[in-house]
């Protein structure tokens, strides 16, 4: 079966950085468009970043500049590197893998920014 397994979230001072993992596995990984998103407390879930099967990135505004979205298809694993993170970061990430009609999710990972 379709697994999307998350790790490295944490709390993190302002400032600071944390890199998410997102280790794919029952799908054919490099032909599927990843993605990050997230949802905060009482807002929607909303995109961070994906990265396209060629490579290709986009960004939400809010993040541009701090944040990095890479994949390794040789190890089924999207990454996301955080960087200059600010309190309204703080959320529940989520790694998503989208291919035509298909569209999974992993369970989450919850990123606190505070001091």
């Amino acid at each position: 079966q379709v697994q999307l397994v998350e790790s490295g979230g944490g709390l993190v001072q302002p400032g600071g950085s944390l890199k998410l993992s997102c280790a794919a596995s029952g799908i054919t990984f490099s032909r599927y468009v990843m993605g990050w998103y997230r949802q905060a407390p009482g807002k929607q879930r909303e995109l961070v970043t994906d990265i396209t099967s060629g490579g290709n990135t986009n960004y939400v505004n809010s993040v541009k500049g701090r944040f990095t979205i890479s994949r390794d298809n040789a190890k089924n694993t999207v990454y996301l590197e955080m960087n200059s993170l600010k309190p309204e970061d703080t959320a529940v990430y989520y790694c998503n893998g989208k291919l035509g009609h298909l569209n999974y999710w992993g369970q989450g990972t919850q990123v606190t920014v505070s001091s």
